[in-house]
């Protein structure tokens, strides 16, 4: 297993290197570079002066030129300078992807918490009303677009909110949007009225990764519950409870654990649009401010680490295969 991680690693630094090169001249090509939207809009402006400012940013330069510059520094830690923001891209992206987590997280232990009991116990009772629910469910939530789901939750949770008039509910009218209350006090309450902001985004995204981890549990387990040796296990006379949990479950969690490592970068690429429905200053909402406003030193960082992402847990997904069935040697 050492050698193949080894292996593997070495293998990733080309693939990150690749892929950043596609990525700098997708968006190298792209029409309206930082120039021409910084002027935009000038009639007063000069053909010498539009020569100097592509002269100072480096514009004029041939791509791969430019690339190897943007590379060099990256290793040094530079992504570059926001043009919007006018701070470092990569100090933008930490307080981004920082907040991005309070969204990330508890959807993720959420959805594997719900889909992963719902699932299993829809394969037990196949055809039972608790898998037509199920199933209905996991259909609505692979069917339905995020940001129309999250403006039907704003509706529902902010706006009209039926159950505030039952007593010790009140506290259920959610806001509608936005990170936190001004002049909120540090400490405990921030991170409570932080919470309150985050409750509607956490489950919009959770809903959308519960259908699908759902399905794939539900589909693994009703094909190893078929299997010859749980058959034989369940003629021996052993208690269901030890079956399913001993036999079954670990065998059915060999699919699921490829499934969950390669949803993780979605969490934060599937984000965007939940972000910008909610007003949540997460990365996802942050790319999507960058590439509409032209801002490419962050919209390029931003897309680099997403691929980073891809790439670290597709390696982790190889090394649960290998920790779930010991039948899987890398060596």
């Amino acid at each position: 297993m050492s050698r193949y991680l080894a292996r593997r690693l070495l293998q990733m630094i080309p693939l990150v290197v690749g892929l950043s090169v596609i990525i700098f001249m997708l968006l190298a090509v792209a029409p309206g570079d930082p120039v021409d939207l910084l002027i935009f809009g000038n009639p007063k402006i000069k053909a010498e002066d539009i020569a100097r400012l592509k002269h100072h940013y480096g514009l004029d330069r041939p791509y791969h030129i430019r690339y190897f510059k943007w590379l060099w520094a990256a290793l040094h830690g530079d992504l570059g300078y926001s043009r919007t923001y006018k701070v470092p891209v990569l100090s933008l992206m930490w307080t981004r992807i920082t907040n991005s987590l309070w969204l990330q997280i508890p959807a993720f232990i959420l959805a594997l918490s719900v889909a992963v009991p719902v699932g299993i116990y829809s394969a037990l009772r196949q055809y039972s009303t608790v898998d037509y629910a199920a199933t209905f469910v996991t259909f609505f939530g692979v069917s339905i677009p995020a940001f129309w789901f999250g403006i039907m939750m704003i509706y529902i949770a902010a706006v009209w909110h039926p159950w505030t008039a039952i007593p010790f509910l009140e506290w259920l009218k959610l806001p509608a949007g936005g990170f936190s209350t001004p002049g909120i006090g540090e400490g405990l309450p921030k991170y409570i009225d932080r919470l309150h902001f985050a409750l509607l985004p956490i489950i919009v995204l959770s809903l959308l990764f519960m259908a699908s981890y759902t399905r794939y549990t539900r589909s693994s387990m009703l094909e190893v519950v078929r299997q010859d040796y749980v058959r034989t296990a369940r003629a021996k006379g052993l208690r269901e409870r030890v079956v399913i949990n001993k036999h079954a479950l670990k065998n059915a969690m060999i699919p699921l654990a490829t499934i969950v490592a390669l949803s993780i970068p979605g969490l934060f690429a599937g984000a965007p649009l939940t972000e910008t429905v909610f007003g949540w200053p997460g990365v996802g909402r942050l790319l999507v401010e960058a590439t509409l406003g032209g801002d490419f030193a962050v919209a390029q960082g931003i897309i680099i680490f997403l691929a980073a992402l891809v790439i670290v847990f597709n390696l982790l997904a190889d090394v649960a295969y290998a920790m779930l069935d010991p039948r899987i040697r890398y060596d």
